[in-house]
């Protein structure tokens, strides 16, 4: 074999050893953010969403000032004041959440879940408030108690009425967790940033963490297809 084609077929190989295991870890780390992000996210946004619905200003005002101000300004300076901003508050530097929020992953994996769930409170939010009242009249004449009621009747209700909106923001996280390559993570963008100003491969990077992307994209849609039809199967019509 002709020494430039060896040469040629050695670098390709390191090539794609490189990038393969390079993209395998960004995947990881992505995974691992916007899942525990949504998940965190979910848990906040439950309660503060019955919170919301609250007609007692007291209550239900400072739910809706923290969902006005992350909905209301971009992810990434959220994530920049966390990022930026902790390591500015007296004394952080001289406790244990120092050794925390000093690794980029952490202020991140903030940043994402206040803003997810500012906007899963709003989607909840949405879906509560539209619980016909007759499930609700239903529910008292049965002499459920509001913790039962809420537990039995309105959540489960609500929750079926979400989901095509939370499916939303469960991509949009995804989407938007490409900007966490910008405080050193090494996401799926920042492992395509690595490789592109190793091998000076713009469009190979790219095009394949773009392919990536669109790969957990359809997942999650199919996944949420496939839980929309079992939570609302009692709706379709029975056969003849």
């Amino acid at each position: 074999m002709p020494e430039f084609l060896a040469d040629l077929l050695n670098q390709n190989a390191i090539f794609t050893a490189t990038t393969v295991g390079h993209y395998w870890d960004g995947l990881v780390t992505t995974v691992q953010l916007v899942f525990l992000s949504l998940v965190i996210g979910l848990l906040l946004a439950v309660p503060l969403a019955i919170l919301r619905t609250v007609k007692n200003p007291f209550v239900s005002g400072p739910v809706w000032l923290y969902t006005y101000i992350f909905r209301g300004t971009p992810l990434l300076i959220q994530l920049y004041i966390i990022y930026y901003g902790i390591g500015q508050i007296d004394g952080i530097q001289d406790t244990f959440w120092w050794d925390i929020f000093r690794e980029p992953f952490y202020p991140a994996l903030l940043a994402f879940t206040l803003n997810t769930a500012a906007y899963t409170t709003e989607i909840i939010r949405g879906a509560l408030v539209a619980t016909p009242h007759g499930e609700i009249e239903a529910a008292q004449a049965y002499g459920m108690s509001w913790l039962l009621r809420m537990r039995r009747i309105i959540l489960p209700s609500a929750f079926r009425r979400a989901l095509q909106a939370y499916s939303n923001e469960v991509i949009f996280m995804l989407h938007a967790s490409a900007i966490a390559s910008v405080v050193t993570i090494v996401d799926l963008t920042g492992a395509a940033r690595d490789i592109y100003s190793r091998f000076y491969a713009p469009f190979v990077a790219f095009i394949a963490v773009a392919v990536i992307y669109m790969a957990l994209t359809f997942l999650i849609v199919y996944c949420f297809r496939r839980l929309e039809r079992r939570m609302l199967r009692h709706l379709k019509p029975l056969n003849q």
